[in-house]
């Protein structure tokens, strides 16, 4: 088939974004106008179909944020990996988050807001009470000073790319074109306009009225073509205007494999466990040879995962100072994945799962390099961005909350459709650094909570 020089709408990307926005956007064409041509929409990719984040995601999809907005959002994608459990891989067995005294505030709070919208989940508070709630899942559990668990129903996890191809199987059966191994290298603009009027790539250019960006980690490069801000102001909670933050900031996602049978972490029932997060103020010891590892507040998650092929998880990342070489080749390649999968890691991840569960003591040592993690492209203020740029580019960039946040893409295909600004999106806009319209943060030892 020759490469295409003109479609409605151009999506850069093939993961869980441009994906989603794509099957949705077809979806909505083809209720208001059942003749749609199937130039309609084309979806680009320097790569290949879940080459990027998405394919290698850890595949946690949960509500458990702080932050209002973020919760409404989650609430809402949690209800489209649920449309189709099958085609995405989706596994819904819940999701934990087991805290110390200091985030039981912060916990209690997510709680009474996921009662407020209507999402299932068991809270317990105290020492003993949350001792002997995990042991009923677990009987080994031994994590020390833990006074608040908030066990969420829904959630749980997918596996990677196999649902990212099930996305794709979606959009292509709406007449969604999907282009592989085309690289964007420019914009084409229009005479004494802002307006983009064609997406320039390493095969041609493709004339279009409407651009949608969903790269992941890339949204940099793409952002630069568009000669967009490369610092920006924030005004904060109390009116004063800082200037100079860098609009883009680089964390390495930390994540690993046990490379053991999934079946070890069943739970008493002989049951698959819900994911279970947990963040601790206690000191951590070395599992190897009792040091201490830390005396600071650290986090972890895991879960039994097949598509891993043992038990799957991670802790928190940590900032890259020089991150461009890697984002210039491959954030995802073997460079990465040698930062990402180090003995330092291995031997504090380990050690915290000994620290929570009996089972993983002395378990270092099947400790497994399998692809997972990667590098994050992060907002100043590490929550996503979802607003129009340039009059016709719409940016998605999620400050690597991704691929639990499927229904972004429904929401971004309603807005472009119905030319209108949809509730769950509004929080997401750029203009908040300069309003002063900011999220909450957390207690929690991870950015993006």
């Amino acid at each position: 088939m020759a490469f295409p020089t003109k479609a409605k709408y151009v999506v850069i990307g093939t993961g869980i974004h441009g994906l989603s926005t794509a099957w949705h956007l077809a979806e909505g064409l083809k209720k208001k106008n059942s003749n749609g041509s199937n130039n309609d929409i084309i979806v680009i990719d320097k790569g290949g179909i879940a080459s990027g984040a998405s394919g290698i995601a850890c595949g946690v999809v949960r509500n458990n944020y702080f932050q209002p907005a973020m919760r409404e959002l989650m609430a809402h994608s949690v209800e489209v990996w649920e449309s189709d459990p099958k085609a995405f891989h989706y596994h819904p067995i819940g999701y934990m988050q087991i805290s110390p005294e200091s985030m039981r505030k912060d916990v209690t709070t997510i709680y009474e807001q996921q009662k407020a919208i209507g999402y299932e989940s068991t809270f317990v508070e105290g020492k003993k009470d949350c001792t002997n709630y995990m042991k009923t899942i677990f009987d080994d559990w031994q994590a020390k000073g833990i006074t608040s668990v908030l066990h969420e129903k829904r959630g749980g996890y997918a596996n990677n790319s196999a649902s990212i191809y099930g996305l794709a199987d979606k959009a292509e059966s709406y007449g969604v074109r999907i282009i592989t191994g085309t690289e964007v290298t420019g914009f084409k603009r229009g005479n004494n306009s802002k307006a983009v009027t064609g997406v320039v790539t390493s095969k041609g250019t493709i004339n279009c009225e409407q651009v949608v960006v969903a790269v992941g980690p890339w949204v940099k490069n793409i952002w630069d073509m568009l000669e967009l801000p490369k610092k920006i102001s924030i005004k904060d909670e109390r009116g004063k205007t800082h200037k100079g933050y860098p609009m883009w900031i680089y964390w390495f996602l930390q994540e690993g494999v046990l490379g053991v049978d999934p079946n070890l972490l069943k739970d008493n029932e002989g049951k698959m466990p819900p994911v279970i997060h947990v963040d601790s103020d206690a000191h951590l010891f070395s599992n190897v040879d009792g040091s201490l590892i830390t005396d600071k507040m650290w986090g972890i998650y895991y879960k039994p995962d097949f598509n891993f092929k043992g038990v799957q998880g991670g802790t928190a990342p940590y900032k890259v100072n020089k991150p461009a070489d890697l984002v210039k080749v491959d954030p995802y390649g073997p460079a990465s994945q040698e930062y990402l999968t180090g003995d330092e890691f291995a031997h504090m991840w380990t050690s915290a799962l000994a620290h929570c569960q009996k089972r993983f003591e002395g378990k270092i040592n099947v400790f497994s390099k399998e692809p997972s993690g990667g590098l994050g492209c992060f907002t100043p203020d590490s929550f996503p961005i979802f607003d129009r740029f340039c009059e016709n580019v719409y940016i998605i960039a999620d400050s690597n909350h991704g691929y639990k946040m499927m229904g972004v893409g429904k929401l971004v295909a309603e807005e472009l459709l119905e030319n209108k600004e949809t509730k769950l999106l509004k929080p997401f806009r750029f203009n908040r650094y300069a309003k002063g319209e900011l999220h909450p943060t957390s207690s929690s030892p991870f950015p993006w909570s």
